[in-house]
């Protein structure tokens, strides 16, 4: 009878003193020492392992298998040379293998090393964390841990070379932002408004959609927020496709620049609304800290009110009693009173009212376009300026949702179209006169 060997029982220990192969204890090793970096460090060990591995794979599907003659191949291997990715916003040198066409004429791409080097993940990181008040300086220092392997040979982290990437990437921001086309675009508002870097002045205008969806329109920069700047930014809208002629509501300060502007591009028909945030503060601004909140809960209940005729009226009676003892006051009141109304004569109320009523969606635009300037410690020209400006409206965009109640804006288009039509034909010339102007 013949007998069975028995199969030995190993021990954890035995088997933890078990030799392994030396290509196995090495790679094992690496993974250990990267472990001990961190669970990145120990991810980006094992991703370059990979990346090897994946573009060895490619080289060998399009030669062949080494050591199998093959006289049919198109391509032959042609040895490694030095190369770099991109991890963790740095550029991480690999070894890549070279490929050569059979007849030697040509050198064919490996696309898996074309697609791990592409720079744009750099570009991205650069951006991201120069426009979240990273300096250069400390560019290198708030990059992932990818161990110190890794780290050692990297690359594309100096001062100078994040300098240039950002500077190449927010001129291309410029670029898209003031090359927008906009023939397609269907606003229903219009904001804007002024952002001043030092001694230079930067108009910005935010559109809305009949969707309720933001865009950033574009900028223009001068040394004021006067009416020449706005007309400027204004006619290079309409230059990009915008059509003068659509039912637009304008929200602006007050600004006397901006109210000039708009009537010489888009029509002395143009609607315009007055801040309301705006306008409040510039009358109150000019009485004593004792009148200051009755007059503003007075203001205040008057824009609340559903009849614009009613409100007129209480405003008005408002700023006759300021005559008598804040004339400054009263004068303020009435300047432009009659647009602070503009979205109560057109029927619209609710939420959309509410966001239409000052320009707080440009203003906190604006507002995050500051937040990216702000370890901007100086200004070397108007080139650095308005990229550093567009690439704060596109940061905004990222960030942007639809206006609150947004749903009315189709109300509100309506009554914009029925407003210019009823102006139109107010203004149509009589058979008389229409008959005198052909003679």
């Amino acid at each position: 009878m013949k007998n069975v060997p028995v199969g030995k029982v190993v021990t954890g220990t035995e088997a933890s003193e078990s030799p392994l192969p030396p290509r196995i204890q090495e790679a094992l090793g690496e993974l250990v020492g990267a472990a001990r970096e961190g669970l990145l460090a120990l991810s980006v060990g094992i991703g370059l392992s990979v990346v090897h591995e994946l573009m060895e794979l490619e080289v060998e599907q399009v030669v062949g298998p080494k050591g199998r003659h093959d006289p049919g191949r198109v391509a032959v291997r042609h040895g490694h040379e030095d190369g770099s990715m991109t991890l963790g916003g740095r550029r991480v040198a690999v070894r890549r293998p070279r490929v050569r066409s059979a007849d030697d004429r040509q050198e064919l791409p490996i696309d898996s090393y074309a697609y791990f080097a592409d720079r744009d993940p750099l570009t991205r990181a650069v951006m991201d964390r120069m426009l979240a008040g990273v300096s250069t300086r400390k560019f290198e220092r708030v990059g992932e841990p990818v161990g110190t392997g890794v780290d050692h040979g990297a690359s594309a982290t100096a001062k100078s070379t994040v300098s240039e990437v950002f500077i190449a990437k927010t001129r291309t921001a410029l670029a898209e932002l003031m090359a927008r086309q906009l023939a397609d675009v269907r606003l229903a508002v219009m904001m804007i408004d002024g952002l001043h870097l030092t001694d230079r002045t930067h108009v910005v205008a935010l559109g809305i959609t009949t969707d309720g969806v933001k865009i950033p329109l574009g900028l223009w920069e001068g040394s004021t927020e006067n009416a020449t700047l706005v007309k400027t930014l204004l006619a290079d809208l309409v230059d990009r496709g915008l059509d003068p002629e659509q039912g637009i509501l304008f929200v602006i300060d007050g600004g006397k620049a901006l109210r000039k502007a708009i009537d010489e591009v888009f029509g002395t028909g143009a609607l315009v609304h007055r801040c309301h945030r705006h306008k409040e503060r510039n009358v109150i601004d000019l009485l004593p800290d004792r009148d200051r909140e009755r007059i503003r809960g007075r203001i205040r209940a008057a824009w609340a009110l559903g009849d614009h005729h009613l409100a007129k009226q209480r405003l008005e009676l408002l700023a006759s009693e300021l005559d008598q003892t804040w004339p400054d006051a009263a004068g303020s009141l009435r300047e432009g009173l009659a647009e602070t109304l503009t979205l109560m004569r057109l029927g619209i109320d609710g939420p959309l009212a509410k966001t239409l009523s000052s320009t707080n969606p440009c203003e906190s635009m604006i507002e995050i376009v500051r937040r990216t300037q702000r370890n901007v410690k100086r200004w070397q020209d108007g080139d650095m300026r308005k990229r550093w400006t567009a690439a704060g409206l596109l940061v905004a965009e990222q960030q942007f949702r639809k206006v609150i109640g947004y749903k009315d804006l189709a109300k509100l288009v309506a009554a914009i179209e029925a407003e210019h039509a009823r102006a139109r034909h107010t203004n149509a010339p009589t058979p008389e006169v229409a008959e005198l102007a052909t003679v």
